[in-house]
């Protein structure tokens, strides 16, 4: 039997050593390889910070160009996979699209069966590339519209909102989704994050790992609390209520938890949502529809004034992803988007320096030993 002490969902504990993504939860402090997520959403963009968490360092100019030039060599799907969204029912979700279109992808990569650093760090890039064509593509598929080519002279945020929306973003919308993907690049050891290491400790391939990943993500307490934030403005809106009122009588008072307030790791608040709060403020306003930032705004004051909670990530991401466009049932497929980067990190990490990943369990059962009983005597 163990004689260890436990914590109910692994809380505070640590699993294993990392040097990609730092987080102090009293401070409010996401850093990866060091560098302070406020530094990087100010100065940098998705293709460097891809370049960080895989390569250990922020790029030179021409790799910087590398980088950019790689991704859109990748932005290629294999004709089977376009065939494969097209065949799957209507009433699939674009996570469950996600994540068996990402399983049939191995099956088309060239180093499927190469498990070294370079051939792994080939397949991020590639499923970077590839994760953002399949969420786009299947939006358009699904509403019966013409898959749009990439275009090689856009950002990856450009190239995601022009695939999806079939015309080329403002300047303003590609900043703000590349900003918002640099904040969803990467945060530790979260569920989807663990889930893809897990795996690859066992010597499973990469495409295996991300979609051990893409599985945790689909569940509602990882992914989906944005989904929630979003269709409770939608609520208000439709009603015409007003938001502190609503929260009030249809959330609170019916024992209900309200989504987008609150981190398992911050004390404080998630830096994330410092500069998603901004985005969706700047959206809202350059795209004339600024009521969205505004209710969640009143919503955020009255639950951290009653509740004591902050706004974590989702909140803010739900109002910024609606403005730039995206269907409600997008929003977890765009955090994929970003977080291929941090997952395709961590497994290249986990297999350069593996252990299988076999924690213990602390038994609770009946004592031992539990003799046997004859069926008869029973």
């Amino acid at each position: 039997m163990s004689t260890t002490t436990t914590s109910k969902g692994l809380e505070g504990v640590v699993a294993a050593n990392s040097s990609i993504c730092f987080i102090d939860g009293d401070r409010g402090i996401l850093a990866y390889r060091g560098y302070d997520i406020h530094d990087l959403a100010d100065n940098s963009s998705f293709e460097e910070v891809c370049y960080l968490l895989w390569q250990m360092r922020l790029p030179k100019r021409a790799e910087l160009d590398a980088v950019r030039s790689q991704l859109a060599r990748e932005r290629k799907l294999d004709p089977a996979i376009p065939r494969l969204l097209k065949e799957f029912p209507k009433t699939a979700t674009p996570m469950e699209v996600l994540r068996t279109a990402v399983s049939a992808l191995s099956m088309y990569d060239a180093d499927e069966k190469n498990m070294d650093h370079d051939a792994n760090l080939r397949k991020a890039y590639r499923l970077t590339s590839q994760i953002a064509m399949i969420v786009a593509a299947y939006d358009r598929i699904r509403k019966g519209k013409e898959v749009v080519p990439p275009d090689a002279s856009l950002s990856h945020a450009g190239n995601f909102l022009l695939m999806l929306n079939g015309q080329k973003p403002s300047a303003t919308a590609e900043r703000a989704l590349d900003v918002a993907l640099v904040l969803h690049a990467d945060h530790e050891f979260n569920a989807s994050t663990f889930a893809a290491r897990v795996t690859a400790a066992t010597l499973s391939d990469m495409h295996s790992s991300i979609v051990s990943g893409l599985g945790a993500l689909k569940g509602p307490l990882h992914g989906g609390a944005n989904e929630a934030a979003m269709r409770m403005l939608f609520a208000i809106d439709k009603a015409g209520a007003d938001p502190v009122e609503y929260v009030k009588k249809e959330i609170l008072a019916k024992g209900k938890k309200i989504s987008g307030f609150g981190h398992r790791v911050y004390h404080t608040e998630d830096p994330r949502a410092t500069h998603l709060r901004t985005m969706s403020r700047d959206l809202g306003q350059s795209s004339g529809q600024p009521k969205w930032f505004e209710m969640s705004h009143k919503i955020e004051e009255f639950i951290k004034r009653e509740k004591k909670l902050n706004a974590n990530v989702d909140f803010y991401s739900a109002s910024t992803y609606h403005v730039l466009g995206l269907d409600v049932d997008l929003f977890t497929p765009v955090f994929a988007v970003s977080r291929i980067s941090g997952w395709t990190a961590h497994v290249i990490e986990q297999l350069d320096d593996n252990r299988l990943i076999r924690p213990r369990a602390e038994y609770l059962g009946p004592d031992y030993p539990n003799h046997y009983v004859a069926i008869e005597k029973r």
